[in-house]
């Protein structure tokens, strides 16, 4: 259920998420559904069209509940209001400079997800394929041959440019097995499609994506009934498994198959160095801080989280996450495990419910998301499988809910397998 809280304009500060107003969105000069006020000015411009918001306080600051509208009419208070302070988070220097110089272009879907669904099918077999045959060699004979996955990268980060949600919807059907390789496979798309949305040149998505994939290679080293063994871990096997990162750098930095050309970009090897160091010291191998964590390893560590709790983990027992509760989790550790900045923009490119999340309709209609508006993303195309009585629909529907009325939208996300719908064999 949705955390929301209805709220006067007087009650709202800087740092609070608006996920709904008190008339429909399209009646209103807002392009996207569901605001984050960044400024007064944010504050000021909702004041013009409305009396009352909805806040979320789960992708945002809570209200202070003496500004809460406790019933239709006037706005009624517990205590008289009171002027509010904003309350800002300001960036050190070093860290906006480096999150704005990193801004080079703006993206623009050129093909339907339709249309690219194949294409993007095709280029992550290749890029799998690619990786196993990368993976074994090292395994066998210490050879890292990099220029084996250059093709296959580059026609991942091609298709993510063209239409990022074909080729998650891609990994999203192929999340259903634990292996290490399908996790690497899903953070390089994902690390890809964030590269995407932050206007990164496409050579700087491109080391994104291989760095993402390179992430946990030194698992490779650890012992398979570590990996495989249910449960939680004691401190001594924790503290083993964390020895994975250092592993992965020495193997990716004294391969015999890399020549003085073909050594890894640093921006790749930080990645995989500092993917669990956090912005608060609390991470590993390092305990680094903030700005001592390189940009890339702050965007690996944000998706690497992400990933790690929407899939199956080899070492855990706990299930996989729904995207709208991993994405509230992640909103809590901004300015704390992570960059605030960087979350929040991570949070857009991924939406509350991404490309192959299964939710329910507000009719009690049940659809897996096949596509999300860039302009509306809480209402999304929805491929509806199950009727209002959960029922299995003979035929699928395919309905985009930005072009219904706004009285039909999601109630909430599901679980994975929610129902007994297996999305493999959905779509697949």
């Amino acid at each position: 259920m949705k955390k929301e809280v209805k709220t006067s304009i007087d009650g709202l500060e800087i740092g609070m998420y608006i996920a709904r107003l008190d008339k429909p969105w399209l009646k209103t000069p807002y392009e996207l559904e569901g605001v984050k006020i960044k400024s007064l000015k944010d504050i000021e411009r909702l004041r013009k069209y409305c009396n009352y918001v909805y806040v979320d306080i789960e992708l945002g600051y809570s209200p202070d509940p003496r500004f809460w509208v406790v019933r239709e009419g006037p706005k009624v208070y517990t205590t008289p209001p009171q002027p509010v302070v904003a309350k800002p988070t300001v960036l050190p220097p070093e860290l906006h400079n480096e999150y704005t110089a990193l801004r080079k272009n703006e993206y623009q879907d050129t093909a339907a997800i339709e249309a690219e669904y194949f294409v993007a099918e095709q280029a992550h077999e290749r890029l799998q394929a690619d990786f196993h045959k990368v993976m074994d060699k090292l395994g066998q004979n210490n050879e890292f041959e990099v220029d084996e996955l250059n093709e296959s990268i580059a026609g991942v980060v091609d298709s993510v440019i063209r239409a990022p949600g074909a080729m998650t919807l891609v990994i999203k059907l192929r999340q259903f097995d634990d292996s290490t390789y399908t996790r690497a496979l899903g953070t390089s798309v994902w690390c890809a499609t964030f590269g995407r949305h932050l206007g990164l040149e496409k050579s700087a998505i491109e080391l994104l994506a291989l760095g993402g994939l390179l992430l946990d290679v030194g698992k490779s080293a650890v012992p398979v009934e570590l990996l495989k063994k249910p449960g939680k871990l004691t401190g001594k096997e924790h503290k083993k498994l964390r020895g994975h990162v250092d592993q992965s750098v020495r193997m990716l930095t004294t391969s015999s198959g890399l020549s003085l050309e073909q050594r890894l970009p640093m921006e790749v090897l930080q990645m995989v160095a500092a993917h669990h160091e956090r912005a608060d010291g609390s991470g590993y191998p390092q305990a680094l801080e903030n700005p001592a964590i390189p940009i890339f390893g702050r965007i690996a560590g944000i998706v690497d989280s992400f990933d790690a709790m929407t899939n199956l983990r080899l070492y855990s027992a706990d299930e996989p996450m729904p995207p709208h509760e991993a994405i509230a989790e992640l909103y809590e550790l901004r300015g704390k495990s992570f960059q605030a900045e960087l979350v929040e923009q991570f949070i857009q490119t991924v939406g509350l419910y991404p490309t192959g999340s299964l939710i329910e309709l507000s009719t009690g209609e049940v659809g897996a998301v096949i596509s999300v508006n860039g302009l509306r993303r809480l209402r999304p195309s929805v491929m509806l499988l199950l009727d209002s009585n959960k029922e299995p629909l003979q035929q699928f529907r395919l309905v985009d809910l930005s072009k219904l009325d706004d009285s039909i939208s999601v109630a909430k996300g599901l679980q994975r397998g929610a129902y007994g719908i297996d999305m493999k064999e959905v779509f697949l």
